[in-house]
């Protein structure tokens, strides 16, 4: 088995790796603020109380995250938060849903804005998967990886298993999968499930995010273009 770096490198050329290394540790970040700010606006101070609320990356994912994503690619983050000092009924669903809304947030701003840079240099003959010299290719490629990055962490973070953001999200509108998440007997197999998920749903979701983005994306070059689109084909 290849290592995901050099699969990367082979297939789609140094920009893109660049850019995903860069927008992977990002996009994890602002997501794990996202729910800071959204704990803190609630009323819970625990994000601030335990240095929670920075940008360095060795504080939201850890050594061990980083480790995993050098070697195998999969990263994630943690944010502390105390939900009973949170005000509101739903503050835990507010929480949960604040991180995963930035990234869909984030996605749409960076489509938006290669859509834009692809449009305002010229919109002939381009390709964000071949390997280019260009400052306006690596422009493209940059923008374009992170907005569908972003586009994957919304979807992945919604699915309603422990720990992801969408359990909790349903947990605090729905009592009894609140009662099943807590269970300890029930503990093993939301576990099973959880790995299932990243083993057998992950292709999928990521090929289901990447059509989403790239006709996004697409929409907005012909709206900026008036519709002057020919000869472009979509990644």
């Amino acid at each position: 088995m290849n290592w995901w770096v050099t699969t990367v490198l082979e297939h789609a050329g140094p920009m893109t790796l660049i850019s995903w290394v860069f927008w992977v540790i990002f996009s994890i970040c602002l997501h794990e603020l996202g729910h800071g700010w959204a704990a803190i606006r609630l009323g819970d101070r625990t994000p601030i109380e335990t240095g929670h609320m920075t940008w360095n990356p060795l504080v939201h994912m850890g050594p061990f995250s980083l480790a995993m994503f050098a070697l195998i690619g999969i990263a994630w983050g943690l944010m502390p938060v105390d939900f009973s000092r949170t005000r509101g009924r739903y503050s835990g669903a507010l929480v949960a849903a604040a991180g995963p809304m930035v990234n869909l947030l984030l996605a749409a701003l960076l489509l938006t804005s290669g859509a834009a840079w692809i449009v305002a240099t010229d919109v002939n003959g381009w390709n964000l998967y071949l390997p280019t010299s260009t400052f306006r290719g690596n422009m493209s490629t940059f923008l374009f990886t992170g907005g569908m990055l972003n586009a994957i962490l919304f979807v992945i973070n919604l699915a309603p298993l422990p720990p992801l953001d969408g359990s909790r999200i349903l947990a605090d509108f729905i009592p009894p999968l609140r009662r099943l998440y807590s269970n300890p007997s029930a503990a093993h197999a939301l576990s099973l499930l959880f790995i299932l998920y990243f083993i057998l749903g992950m292709r999928p979701l990521q090929a289901l995010s990447t059509s989403v983005s790239s006709a996004f994306y697409f929409a907005m070059i012909s709206l900026f273009s008036g519709g002057n689109v020919a000869g472009l084909t979509p990644p």
